[in-house]
C-alpha cells in the first residue's frame, strides 16, 4: 500500500503536535506514530515550561541561565531565538486552551522563578489540549500503531538524479496488519523524542528508543553531542518503579537531598546546593551512593504541610503513597535516571538537516540550544519554537521542495523476509536487555577510556548479530528497536570516545578538565 501526502510528521509528541497544528490548513498532514498518541515523554514532562512572563524577569536572564547550564557548548542563535520567542508559544498555549497555575516555580540553574506549569503535570495538560485541537483539524489525519522503520533516500530509489540528497517520506510497518506501507511526502518531520531506553534506568515512556536518530544517521544525516545523555537526579528508587520521576520542582519548593544519616550533601558540590544544575546534582549523588555504598539517596520534603503537597504535587503525592511513601512525613528514596538527550539529529534552529525535505524537532534535533547540558523546562519550550521555525521555513520553501519531490520515480515496495522464528524473538530480547545494563554500567554518569573501549567491542558484536536478524527475519517491532538502540548506542560510545575533557554532562576520569575551546562532536 502506498499513501501520499504533503507532510509526515513521525512522533505524536508535544512538538510533533504543535507541528501539526502550525502548518498551513491548505497542506496534507500526517502524523504516524507507532504506539497510541498519548504515548510520548513530554506528555509525561511534570515540571513545566521554562518562559520570561513575570516583570521581575528578563530575556537576558534567562538565556544567560540557559548558557550557563550549557557548559559552553551553546549556539547563541538558537538560545536568543527560543528565549525571546517564548512569550508568543505561552499565548498560543493559552489560546488553544491550555491552563497554568497562577504560581511560578523555580528549577535547578534558573536564577528566578520562570517555570509555568499545571500542577505537576504540565507535560499531559499541554499535550491533552494540543491533541483536541488536532482532532478538530480537517487537513490533519493520524494513523496510530504505524512503526517507521527507514525513510526514503531519493538517490537510492533513482541513482541517477543529481542535485542535493533527500527525503520523500519513509517505509512504515502497520504494527496491526504486520505490513508494511510507503508513506510518500514532499516534507518529512522527525519528531520521535529521545533515546533514554537505551539505558537501563531512565525516566522515559518505553518507546523512547532513538529511533528518529538513527534513521536519519543511516538516511546520510549527521549526529551530534550523543554523548550528553542527562541523567536527571530524582527518579523513584522503588522495585515497583522504574520510571517515574520526581520532578525537579519539589527541589525549587525547598526539598533537600539527604544521604541515608539525614545528612544534607549537595552543598559541598554546589554553591546552589540541591538546585545546581542538573550534571552537578546526578554526580554529586553517584558519589554519595559510591561513598556510602547505598543504593539510593532521599529527598526531603517533611518540612511542607501535607496541605501544600497535596495542592502543588498532587499526581507525586499519589504516586508515592500507592508504593507506601508518604512524602509529608518520610524522604522520598531517589537515584538518578536516564531522561534527557541534549544531542540528536544536527539541525538548524527551522529544524532544516543535511537532506532536503527531512527536518528534526524537539529531543530528536541537535540545535545547539541544551548545549552541554539542558536547563531545566527548557525542552517543551524547544518543542514549541522549533515547531514554530519549522512551519515558517516550510511556508517560505515549500515550492522548492515539491519541485525536488517530484522529480523522483515511485518506490519499490518492502521486500523482506515474511517468517519469524519466535524462538529467536527471546534471543532479541536478551540483546536488548544486554545493549541497556551495559550502557548503565559503561557509559553512565562517570565514565572512562576503559569503559568506553569495552563498551564499544561488545555493541561492534552486538550489531553484526542484530543486522542479522534485521535481515533474514519478518520485520517485527522488536527487531526494528533493537536494531535502532544499537545504533544509537554505538553512535554514543563513538562520541565519548571522541570528548577528550569533561565537559557539562560528559564526565571523563582520564580527562577531568574542560578544554578552553568548546566544540561539538559531529559523527
Amino acid at each position: 500500500m502506498k499513501k501520499e501526502t504533503d507532510v509526515v510528521i513521525i512522533g505524536s509528541g508535544i512538538a510533533a503536535l504543535a507541528q501539526a497544528l502550525k502548518i498551513s490548513s491548505d497542506k496534507r498532514v500526517l502524523i504516524l506514530t507507532k504506539d497510541k498518541v498519548p504515548s510520548t515523554n513530554s506528555s509525561m514532562a511534570q515540571g513545566g515550561i521554562a518562559a520570561v512572563v513575570d516583570k521581575g524577569d528578563s530575556f537576558s536572564s534567562h538565556i544567560d541561565d540557559t548558557l550557563t547550564a550549557g557548559a559552553g557548548l551553546c549556539r547563541a542563535e538558537a538560545v536568543r531565538n527560543f528565549v525571546e520567542q517564548a512569550p508568543d508559544r505561552i499565548q498560543e498555549l493559552l489560546d488553544w486552551g491550555v491552563n497554568f497555575d497562577t504560581e511560578l516555580t523555580r528549577e535547578g540553574g534558573h536564577s528566578v522563578r520562570r517555570i509555568l506549569h499545571h500542577e505537576d503535570q504540565t507535560g499531559a495538560e499541554i499535550h491533552s489540549k494540543l491533541w483536541q485541537q488536532v482532532k478538530q483539524r480537517s487537513n490533519i489525519s493520524i494513523l496510530e500503531n504505524h512503526f517507521a522503520i527507514d525513510l526514503l533516500v531519493n538517490k537510492k530509489i533513482e541513482q541517477s538524479l543529481v542535485g542535493p540528497t533527500g527525503i520523500v517520506g519513509a517505509y512504515v510497518l502497520d504494527k496491526t496488519s504486520g505490513e508494511v506501507k510507503i508513506i510518500k511526502s514532499t516534507a518529512t518531520i522527525l519528531a520521535t523524542g529521545g533515546a533514554g531506553k537505551v539505558y537501563l534506568y531512565t525516566s522515559n515512556w518505553s518507546g523512547a528508543t532513538g529511533d528518529g536518530i538513527a534513521m536519519a544517521y543511516r538516511a546520510g544525516a549527521r549526529v551530534s553531542n550523543l554523548e550528553f545523555m542527562q541523567f536527571h537526579p530524582t527518579c523513584l528508587y522503588h522495585k515497583d518503579s522504574r520510571n517515574f520521576l520526581i520532578s525537579e520542582a519539589l527541589r525549587g519548593e525547598g526539598g533537600e537531598l539527604i544521604n541515608s544519616q539525614g545528612e544534607a550533601f549537595m552543598k559541598k558540590h554546589h554553591h546552589m546546593g540541591s538546585l545546581a544544575p542538573r550534571d552537578i546534582v546526578a554526580r554529586g549523588i553517584d558519589a554519595e551512593m559510591k561513598k556510602s555504598g547505598e543504593a539510593c539517596v532521599y529527598l526531603d520534603m517533611t518540612h511542607k504541610p501535607v496541605e501544600f503537597l497535596k495542592s502543588h504535587f498532587p499526581h507525586i503525592y499519589n504516586k508515592c503513597l500507592e508504593y507506601g511513601i508518604d512524602m509529608a512525613t518520610q524522604p522520598i528514596p531517589v537515584v538518578p535516571a536516564a531522561h534527557y538527550l541534549c544531542g540528536g539529529v544536527v539541525t538548524d534552529i527551522y529544524g532544516k538537516t543535511d537532506l532536503q525535505g527531512l527536518f528534526a524537532i524537539g529531543e530528536t534535533a541537535c540545535t545547539g540550544f541544551h548545549g552541554a547540558n539542558r536547563l531545566a523546562s527548557n525542552s517543551l519550550l524547544e518543542c514549541l519554537t522549533m515547531a514554530h521555525n519549522c512551519a515558517l521555513h516550510l511556508q517560505e520553501n515549500w515550492a522548492e521542495l515539491e519541485a525536488a519531490t517530484q522529480l523522483v520515480p515511485e518506490p519499490q515496495p518492502w521486500e523482506r523476509p515474511e517468517e519469524t522464528d519466535s524462538d529467536e524473538m527471546i534471543v532479541i530480547s536478551h540483546m536488548w536487555e544486554e545493549i541497556r545494563r551495559l550502557m548503565w554500567n559503561y557509559v553512565g554518569i562517570v565514565r572512562s577510556t576503559k569503559r568506553l573501549q569495552r563498551a564499544q567491542h561488545r555493541l561492534k558484536n552486538i550489531k553484526t548479530e542484530v543486522k542479522e536478524y534485521y535481515s533474514n527475519m519478518k520485520v517485527h517491532a522488536d527487531i526494528i528497536e533493537l536494531r535502532n538502540i544499537a545504533i544509537v548506542a554505538d553512535l554514543t560510545v563513538e562520541c565519548a570516545l571522541r570528548r577528550h575533557e569533561s565537559r557539562g554532562i560528559h564526565f571523563s576520569l582520564d580527562y577531568p578538565k574542560t578544554e578552553d575551546q568548546s566544540r561539538d562532536t559531529i559523527l
